[in-house]
Parts: C-alpha cells; sequence; structure tokens
C-alpha cells in the first residue's frame, strides 16, 4: 500500500511516497504531485525506511539495572521506575532542583512539538526555573532580533528567492540544510535560477562551500567579523546615496538613522584587515547591492553562532531595511502561516509592552536569561556545582547534549552524577546512556506529521496533514502522552496514575485561556469555554485543528463557514497550496508597542563599543569553525549505514598554507587544541578553507561506552564540542560561540617542544 506523507526530518517539508507491504516499508519515494515540494527529495528524507528499521531503534523503555547495565522492560515497569527514582529528588529538592533539556528534533515531531510545552510550562509553574535546548547554540540571535525589530521571537522575514536579483547569504549553507528559518523546495536549483535569469547570489563564508561553488562569487570572511562587513557596507551605502526611504516604508520604519550614526566608526578601510576582506570589496558589495533593483540578505547558524552573532543578525535586517527590501517583492518577504502554533504568542512571562532580558540569572555562572533560557553550556556547572538550587534530576527530549553542547567533557561527566535522569529518546546515545529510564518513542512513519511553524519561514503557504504510514502499536504510548504523564509526575502524581485524558484537557484549556487573552493571538477576546467545546479530537490532532482553524484560511471555529478545518485537510494527501509570499504585509504582522518595524533598541547599542573593540585586537591567529553536511542532521542520522558510506567526513579542514606552515600532510593524523582541550582527528588539506581558518563536523563522537548504535559507533568521528569552550558566548544573546574558536594544531609527527616532555 502507498501511503503520501511529508518527510518530517526538516525545514524543506518535503512529499514522499512510501509504500508499506505486511508491514516492511519497501520503498520511500519523492512525490511529484506534491503540492509543495513537486517531486524534490533529499537524502535524508529517503533514509526514512531505514530509521523506521534500523535494528537499534528502541522499541520497549530500557531500565539501568544495579549493574548499571540498561535492560528492557515493560512500561508499566518504566513508569514504575521513573517514579522510585524521580519522586525523591521531587520530595527532597522540590521541581526546582530538576530541569529538562529538549532537542532539536522536537520541532520536527508532532507530538512532542505540540506537548513538550506542557512539560517544560507545568515544570515552570510548579518552581522549575529554567530549561536547556540547542536554540543557544545556534539560532537565539534570529529570535531576539525578531522579538526587538517586528515583535515576535518567531516572526522574521525570508528572501524572496523566486524574484530577488541580488542575494547575498552569510553563514548560509542551504546546499547541505535544505535551507534554515527558509523553507523551500529545492533551494539550491532556486538559487540557480536567480543567476540564470540574470541575478548575482553572494556568498559570504570563511569555507567555500557547495552553496559558494554554485554562487557568483564567493567571499571569505575571517569568523566573527560579519558585523563588521555590515556595518561597513552600511556607512558606504548612507555615503554614496544608496539608502532607499520607499514609500510603503514611511512611518513604518524607526531607527534607522540612528544605526546609520552607529555605523561611522566602522569604514571599510579601518574594517577590512580584521575581516581579511580588501576596502574596495568592501565598497564593490555595497555599490552591487546599491544597483540591484530587488536586493536582499540572508544569514543563518554561521551568522549566529560567533561572537557578534546578535550584532550581524541585526545589520542584515538593518540593511534590508536601507535597501528598501523589508517587504518589498524581491526582498524580505513575511510569509503567512497557514496554521497558528501557539509558540507564535508572546510568552506570558513577558507582560507589558515590548520584551525584557536578564529578568533572572543562573546560580553557578550568574549567566542572565535570555528569551526564558541560560547558555546551553551552563547545564554541567548547575550539575555539578553543589549548594542551594543545584539540578540534582533531568528530563531530556529527543535530545543529545552530551555532543551538541559547548564543554561536552565536563557535561558528560556530570550527567552521570545525576540522581535521577530520565530520556525520552529512540536511540541508547551518548546522552541517554547516562538515564534511568528511557522512554521511547515511535519511529517517524508510525506517528502523525503536521507542520507549523516552518510555515513561518516558507516561499509559499501551504498546508499537509500526514497519517501515520505504519499504524503504530497499539499497546505503545505515543511521545505527547508521555510529556503529560511526566509532567503530572512534576505536579505531584505520581508516573503510573497520571490521568493522561484529563491532563491533556488541563493543558489544552490552559493554552486556549492564554490565547484569549493575549492580544497577538487570533483568539484574543473569545470565550475560552466556547472555543475549547468547539474543538475536535484529542492530543496534537486537536492542537493542529484548532491551529487549522484560526489560521488565515480556517473556519475560525464555525465563524467562517467554508473555511478550512483538519477534517478537510486530511482529505488531501498532496496538500493545498493556498498562496505565495506577497508585500504589503507589515501592518498586518508587527506587533512591536509602536507597531512599527524598531530597529534601534538599548541592547544593540550597548553591544557596538564591544564591536569597535574587535577593530583594533590583534590576530587571533588560526580560528576554529564547525560545519554540516548534506547527509548528517546534527548526530540524528549517523546510525544510517546508507547515509555513512563514502570517505570520512570527520575531518578538519585546513588550508594548505597553514598546512605548510604547521608541518601537516593530508591524511595525516593531527592534535587540535583550543582552551577547553584538545582531541585528535585526521587533517584535509583543501583551498575550500580560507587561511587561518580551519572546520570540523558537529555532531560526532560516537563510539562511547554503554551506547546502543552499531553503524555510528563504527564511524566515531570526534567530538567538536570538547573544543568549544563552554564560557565563549555571544553577549546580547547568550549564544554559545562555535565559530571563530581560537585554537592551535600539531601535527603527530612532530616532536614535543622541551617543555612538554
Amino acid at each position: 500500500m502507498e501511503h503520501r506523507i511529508t518527510c518530517p526530518l526538516c525545514e524543506a517539508m518535503c512529499g514522499l511516497r512510501v509504500t508499506v507491504d505486511a508491514g516492511t516499508v519497501t520503498t520511500v519515494r519523492s512525490n511529484p504531485d506534491d503540492v509543495w515540494s513537486r517531486g524534490h527529495l533529499c537524502p535524508k528524507g529517503a533514509s526514512l525506511q531505514h530509521i523506521h528499521h534500523d535494528p537499534d531503534r528502541l522499541r520497549l523503555p530500557l531500565v539501568r539495572n544495579r549493574a548499571g547495565e540498561h535492560v528492557q522492560v515493560s512500561w508499566d515497569d518504566a513508569f514504575a521506575e521513573t517514579e522510585r527514582v524521580l519522586r525523591p529528588v521531587l520530595d527532597r529538592h522540590g521541581v526546582r532542583a530538576v530541569s529538562v533539556y529538549i532537542g532539536n528534533p522536537v520541532a520536527h515531531n508532532l507530538g512532542l512539538e505540540t506537548y513538550v510545552g506542557a512539560l517544560v510550562g507545568m515544570a515552570a509553574a510548579a518552581g522549575m526555573p529554567a530549561y536547556y535546548t540547542p536554540g543557544t547554540v545556534d539560532q537565539w540571535p534570529l529570535n531576539v532580533v525578531s522579538a526587538l525589530l517586528f515583535g515576535g521571537m518567531w516572526n522574521a522575514p525570508i528572501p524572496d528567492l523566486d524574484r530577488t536579483d541580488h542575494l547575498m547569504m552569510l553563514g548560509a549553507n542551504p546546499s547541505a540544510s535544505q535551507g534554515s528559518m527558509l523553507s523551500a523546495p529545492d533551494i539550491m536549483g532556486r538559487l540557480a535560477a536567480i543567476r540564470e535569469r540574470g541575478g548575482t547570489v553572494v556568498v559570504v563564508d570563511p569555507r567555500r562551500t557547495q552553496t559558494a561553488r554554485r554562487a557568483s562569487e564567493w567571499i571569505p570572511v575571517r569568523p566573527g567579523t560579519d558585523a563588521l562587513l555590515l556595518f561597513a557596507i552600511l556607512r558606504t551605502l548612507d555615503e554614496t546615496g544608496g539608502i532607499r526611504r520607499p514609500a510603503h516604508l514611511v512611518g513604518m520604519l524607526d531607527g534607522l538613522d540612528d544605526v546609520l550614526a552607529l555605523a561611522a566608526p566602522f569604514s571599510p578601510e579601518r574594517v577590512a584587515p580584521a575581516t581579511g576582506i580588501s576596502a574596495d570589496t568592501i565598497r564593490r558589495l555595497a555599490a552591487d547591492l546599491a544597483a540591484a533593483r530587488r536586493p536582499v540578505l540572508y544569514s543563518r547558524i554561521g551568522a549566529c553562532t560567533q561572537e557578534f552573532g546578535t550584532l550581524a543578525t541585526w545589520l542584515v535586517f538593518v540593511v534590508n531595511a536601507a535597501l528598501g527590501s523589508i517587504d518589498s517583492p524581491g526582498g524580505a518577504l513575511f510569509p503567512k502561516a497557514p496554521v497558528w502554533s501557539p509558540m507564535f504568542m508572546k510568552p506570558p512571562d513577558q507582560d507589558g509592552p515590548g520584551w525584557r532580558f536578564g529578568r533572572f540569572h543562573s546560580r553557578v555562572r550568574g549567566a542572565p536569561e535570555v528569551l526564558g533560557q541560560f547558555p546551553v553550556s551552563c547545564l554541567a556547572e548547575e550539575i555539578d556545582t553543589p549548594g542551594d538550587g543545584q539540578i540534582r534530576g533531568l528530563i531530556t527530549v529527543a535530545g543529545n547534549p552530551a555532543l551538541s553542547a559547548p564543554g561536552a567533557g565536563r557535561l558528560d561527566t556530570a550527567l552521570h552524577g545525576l540522581d535521577a535522569m530520565i530520556s525520552v529518546d529512540n536511540w541508547l546515545n551518548e546522552t541517554s546512556r547516562h538515564a534511568d529510564v528511557v522512554l521511547p518513542g515511535l519511529s517517524p512513519l508510525e506517528r502523525p506529521h503536521c507542520d507549523d511553524l516552518y510555515w513561518m519561514y516558507s516561499i509559499a503557504s501551504c498546508v499537509k496533514w500526514s497519517d501515520p504510514a505504519v499504524p503504530p502499536p497499539g499497546d505503545r504510548p505515543e511521545e505527547w502522552q508521555i510529556m503529560l504523564r511526566l509532567a503530572g509526575a512534576l505536579l505531584g502524581t505520581p508516573v503510573p496514575d497520571v490521568d493522561i485524558a484529563a491532563m491533556d484537557d488541563l493543558y489544552t484549556q490552559g493554552i486556549v485561556y492564554t490565547a484569549c487573552q493575549a492580544a497577538d493571538t487570533p483568539l484574543f477576546g473569545r470565550d475560552p469555554a466556547e472555543v475549547f467545546a468547539a474543538l475536535k479530537g484529542v492530543g496534537p490532532e486537536r492542537m493542529i485543528d484548532l491551529g487549522i482553524r484560526v489560521g488565515p484560511w480556517g473556519d475560525d471555529l464555525g465563524r467562517r463557514p467554508g473555511g478550512l478545518t483538519l477534517a478537510e485537510v486530511r482529505g488531501h494527501p498532496d496538500g493545498l497550496r493556498l498562496g505565495d509570499l506577497e508585500g504589503g504585509r507589515l501592518a498586518e504582522v508587527l506587533s512591536t508597542p509602536s507597531g512599527r518595524i524598531e530597529l534601534m533598541h538599548p541592547l544593540f547599542a550597548a553591544d557596538v563599543p564591544r564591536l569597535l573593540a574587535r577593530v583594533d585586537r590583534p590576530d587571533d591567529g588560526l580560528v576554529l569553525t564547525s560545519r554540516r553536511h548534506l547527509r548528517s542532521n546534527n548526530s540524528w542520522l549517523h546510525n544510517v549505514a546508507g547515509l555513512m558510506r563514502g570517505r570520512d567526513r570527520c575531518t578538519l579542514l585546513i588550508h594548505p598554507a597553514d598546512a605548510d606552515r604547521e608541518g601537516v600532510g593530508d591524511g595525516e593524523q593531527v592534535d587540535i587544541s583550543t582552551s577547553e582541550g584538545t582531541i585528535t582527528v585526521v587533517a584535509e588539506v583543501t583551498d575550500e578553507m580560507m587561511p587561518g581558518v580551519v572546520s570540523l563536523p558537529h555532531g560526532w563522537g560516537h563510539g562511547a561506552d554503554g551506547t546502543r548504535m552499531e553503524v555510528a559507533n563504527a564511524h566515531p568521528g570526534v567530538n567538536l564540542n570538547l573544543l568549544n569552550p563552554a564560557a565563549l558566548v555571544d553577549v546580547p544573546s547568550n549564544t554559545q560561540v562555535v565559530n571563530g574558536v581560537p585554537c592551535r594544531i600539531r601535527s603527530r609527527r612532530a616532536p614535543l617542544p622541551v617543555s612538554a616532555r
């Protein structure tokens, strides 16, 4: 039997055709009839059948026995053991001694994405100080900038790829990521189309990635200096009359002149040595942007996860505003998401106009909260530092911070010392191996799927619902039910006794009530009881029914007859295409206190002196950056044999000039060191790196004792986060710096210096 589903592995949301024969998945192919992807497919999507049939994927819970080994148990026994290890922590120390880590896969899992809020929300209400996510090691600058400029932390314009004639990308590599906070099928094809219609694609990156190879021009930049480049471009635009003030932005844009004043010290000549880009090139980049009819800038993870990630991300939008590109066709447009999500609401704890940061601080380091979170590297010190408020219990949800958190060595040790650890995970990996109980979810093909968040960053408005391609086992709880059970436990109910149906109603009613009180939601002013009564189904289906019905094309819970409901969407297995990107939406999408784009904020201005000091700082010497690969989704897919075939991808890329200077040969083992530690890795000498910069991929470091991932452990690689310093952060957003880390390398062939013998 053939099933039409949406791939849940990344933001591309491609349509697939999955063939199942007697419970066995036989083929996974692209769906040419999918209204969104039209037959596009990447190697990750084709791996779904291998993920489903992976013999290492957990089907039953695991419990750690007295010998320290993980053994399979029944669900009843697993819930009983969860209660046994978790309750003493709660009784002795309270919920404030427990925290939660939420991994990136949560955003691609309907049950977890819609119900992890029950776990963290109810835990916070019961007294949990903070929770942790990879947000502070990838995208937090974008969330901070979106909140301050446009009013919502998930509300930012995207490049209009199909109409722009000049695209400048900074720190973005869609050839590997398929797009990040930019959802589009076949992004690389769209970049090629820009050039085919006479346009220009410029890639600013310290590495000549596959994206850069296919661009019109590659501009190598010293990691961590993107903000210097952007300030210099902004100053040059101002000096040469390149600032545009189109009619559609008149009265809708505040602070541009203030930012232009801040740009004054950053001349191309002054920033050239630090950035590694000549003054003439910077002036030409600015001139090309000014001459383009429909220019747009776009930045992603590489620009976020650096020393000045917030300023770099902010200045991308400032330059777009200065070019008149925001809300203009071919520029940066605001998508219209067909499915409303509670994530789009301003969090209830952010009361009053605008957004506030630093409302509380971490116990050990004193790090200020930003959007409710501390840097993820704080987790280790909060676990292993004794004292009032010490974390003694941890729940990890579809995450692997032992590989993904900077300062990973300390965290790996700290996890072993917890009094209680529960992991919701489908594999016994480098993190879950420390857990007392591992509660597995369903495979991606056993659960329904519907995206909501990523339509906020998509080049068209579509909606798709996928039923499971493979019927899930009837005796297994779904992830959303596990979230409710753990949430109930943190509120005081024994884990086995939690009433899932009652918790589901309580959680949904809480979301509805909050949305009906919030002015930035489509439910504002409605009667919560009437809204709740109008919803259909239970669990994630009820949440998605709500999101579709109050979305732009929904039936508004009966007030708009003929509008969409989940039932209607389910009748279209290839999805519904509802609209394309369009301009003229500023008044509709902005939720800032002024109702305008607020380019200037004290948070940004306060960090400019730190950036200015960077201009004249002595060169750091060799610096380290991270990278990803098309066949690797962080650490998720390393247990898929088909994706691990071919040459070793966990290598240290190094420019020939640097290799010659350090006496490093291609294919040789080298030691690479930072202030955090030293690891040994194979060097790959290549001119795709700019001189002075080396690169390691993230998500590797398998082969740890106690893990059960045969393919991944046969291709272990090295853990980049054993090198990334825990304390190195971008100040305004608390984002971990993993691009531009000072490092040293030494050939394993070289003799040790006398002092080290």
